[in-house]
């Protein structure tokens, strides 16, 4: 696709209007047919996925199939290979030949018969494709995270204008560990907090071959950069690779702080704030192409007291406080405690009770769509979770500490540090 053409509002919605008009509509099935407890696609809602790489297809693919009140009725990748077998899975579930599929994301937001989309691209996409949805009238269930703090911010501003519905698709606010543990925190049980510490997991190792190689035929590498700087293709460098190049991701901090860091916010009482100071050192590869932390140590101050110490490992998380502790050991590993009467306390009804969905992320967007209440990971709290991420690498990369306004959002007096809250977008791609 040529990106130097004009992507204005009104040339896009006047393509959405004959787009629509032009595709064919999912086919219609009377629920009489369908069983007992089936639910008629035309009572469902539509779902198209943008982005069936292997998380995108694996989980979240899979996840809205095997919904009975969903229907995937289009696949946008810029991989075909990628593309045709998420066609097949979703053709295959429905017994018919109607899946729409194509590289280019626009086309599935001018269908007007689509209510949602499942956005799972890498990270310099998740933005830009979910503030055209909005504008386009779709609620939204992106990946995690954003690029940048100023362009999350951005990204608050557009879903609450457009009055969408927005899920932070992440799973942890869903697994009992994790809730079990923010709410016993949260309730008392191990007195004050005053410490947490979290582990990430290690960059994968090698630094990455940054040789440039003839770009493979099934891919739309073009599209694939989208917003981010033009860089000659590599293998090391696309799909799963996105994570540990800046133009495109925040390295492990951003991949996996999301997760932990979200837990850490809930049982904290600072999911709609953040940190104050953060002191982050790290190691990076000397040569090659992944530039992204390779090893790393963070040490975040919030304003009431908490301290937050976090480094490379084991992906775990432990709360302290001044009556004991609980965390776990790896990732969903089972919650521990300082005495097991922390772990069976029962937390009462004039007590804290956080907000989670046992049936996970995808559960709780199709019931948000429905009811247009905020799902248990919304816009604003997403963000806030990614901009904890982004402090960390915005002081590794200067090598020094910085003080942080989470009110504000901005670095005070600090000219150096807030020029890394944004980045500049490829055109036509700045929205």
């Amino acid at each position: 696709m040529d990106t130097k053409k004009a992507i204005s509002r009104r040339k896009f919605m006047q393509f959405s209007g004959q787009a629509a008009a032009a595709m064919a509509l999912p086919t219609l099935i009377d629920s009489k047919v369908l069983g007992q407890g089936a639910v008629a696609p035309s009572n469902r809602i539509t779902i198209g996925c943008i982005g069936v790489g292997g998380h995108g297809t694996n989980v979240n693919l899979k996840s809205f199939l095997a919904k009975s009140d969903a229907q995937v009725v289009a696949v946008c990748d810029v991989d075909s290979t990628r593309m045709k077998n998420a066609e097949r899975m979703v053709n295959s579930r429905y017994g018919s030949q109607d899946c729409m599929t194509t590289k280019d994301f626009r086309d599935i937001l001018a269908r007007k018969d689509i209510d949602a989309v499942m956005i799972s691209t890498p990270d310099h996409w998740h933005t830009p494709i979910s503030m055209m949805a909005a504008k386009a009238g779709k609620d939204i269930c992106c990946e995690k995270p954003t690029l940048t703090i100023g362009e999350g911010r951005d990204l608050v501003n557009t879903i609450e204008r457009y009055g969408r519905v927005f899920q932070t698709s992440t799973e942890d606010r869903s697994l009992s560990v994790y809730h079990r543990m923010a709410e016993l925190v949260r309730n008392g049980r191990i007195g004050k907090l005053h410490t947490i510490h979290v582990e990430l997991p290690h960059q994968p190792n090698g630094p990455g071959d940054p040789t440039p190689m003839p770009v493979p035929p099934e891919l739309d590498y073009d599209m694939w950069l989208g917003p981010a700087p033009y860089a000659p293709y590599n293998k090391d460098r696309v799909h799963f690779n996105f994570r540990w190049i800046w133009d495109y991701s925040g390295g492990i901090i951003t991949d996996w702080g999301t997760h932990l860091f979200d837990t850490a916010q809930w049982g904290n009482d600072t999911e709609h704030t953040g940190p104050i100071e953060i002191d982050a050192k790290g190691t990076f590869w000397d040569t090659g192409l992944y530039n992204t932390p390779k090893e790393y140590k963070i040490e975040y101050t919030y304003a009431n007291g908490v301290k937050m110490f976090v480094k490379d490992g084991n992906p775990s998380i432990r709360f302290e406080g001044t009556e004991g502790w609980v965390g776990n050991r790896g990732w969903i590993g089972s919650l521990q405690a300082s005495d097991p009467k922390i772990m069976t306390s029962v937390i009462g009804p004039g007590e804290t009770h956080l907000v989670t969905c046992p049936g996970g992320e995808h559960r709780s967007f199709l019931d948000c769509v429905k009811s247009r209440d905020k799902p248990y990971f919304p816009v604003e709290i997403g963000h806030r979770v990614s901009t904890v991420c982004h402090l960390a690498n915005i002081s590794l990369l200067l090598g020094r500490k910085v003080k942080w306004d989470p009110d504000k959002e901005i670095f005070p007096d600090d000219e150096q540090a807030m020029r890394m809250t944004r980045r500049s977008s490829r055109a036509p791609w700045n929205v």
